[in-house]
């Protein structure tokens, strides 16, 4: 399991001791609003936690947790890991934060560091992302990623927006980057 750092953020992989801010992201009306539609009980996030963790023992992928360095607050979630949770699937990223951290760039800076590890560690070839019709915010985050519109496609029992990144996209984006657009740890 691999904790990752961006400027402002550590991303440790969840674990039991996350159980209380990762509830209090995921029982947040605003936060499911374009997953489940619904909070999330407190059984639910432990049961999630549980299972991220064997996945991350399986697939060497799963969810972080997102750890605001200044506060010490847990202020979000992050994915790489298989699209809707089959490995036959290609990868995915995702993410979701605290209402009162959106419109910082932080979602964008967490989604960078992610893809990295996906793409240089990981090795995989494509990166795909999904959210729903109406996540404008999520889809914004995507494109600033440099992920293209592949159109729209049936996940997770819904209609979303794809968007998907080769790895030589992620090279050629990487190599014309300037050099504070990607963290160094």
């Amino acid at each position: 399991m691999s904790t990752l750092f961006t400027p402002r953020l550590r991303l440790e992989p969840m674990r039991p001791e996350h159980l209380i801010g990762l509830n209090r992201l995921n029982s947040d009306p605003e936060v499911m609003r374009y997953l489940t539609g619904r909070p999330e009980t407190m059984e639910e996030t432990a049961d999630i936690i549980d299972r991220v963790m064997v996945r991350w023992a399986e697939w060497g992928c799963s969810w972080w947790s997102l750890i605001e360095l200044d506060s010490d607050d847990l202020i979000g979630a992050g994915c790489v890991q298989y699209l809707d949770k089959d490995p036959t699937n290609p990868h995915e990223i995702g993410w979701r934060l605290r209402p009162d951290r959106w419109g910082r760039g932080l979602a964008s800076e967490a989604a960078q560091r992610m893809a990295r590890f996906a793409f240089e560690d990981l090795h995989v070839p494509l990166l795909r992302a999904v959210c729903q019709l109406e996540n404008t915010a999520s889809a914004r985050v995507m494109q600033r990623l440099g992920m293209q519109y592949c159109g729209i496609e049936h996940w997770y029992r819904m209609d979303c927006h794809a968007y998907e990144m080769t790895a030589a996209q992620w090279q050629s984006l990487q190599s014309t980057a300037p050099a504070h657009a990607t963290p160094s740890r």
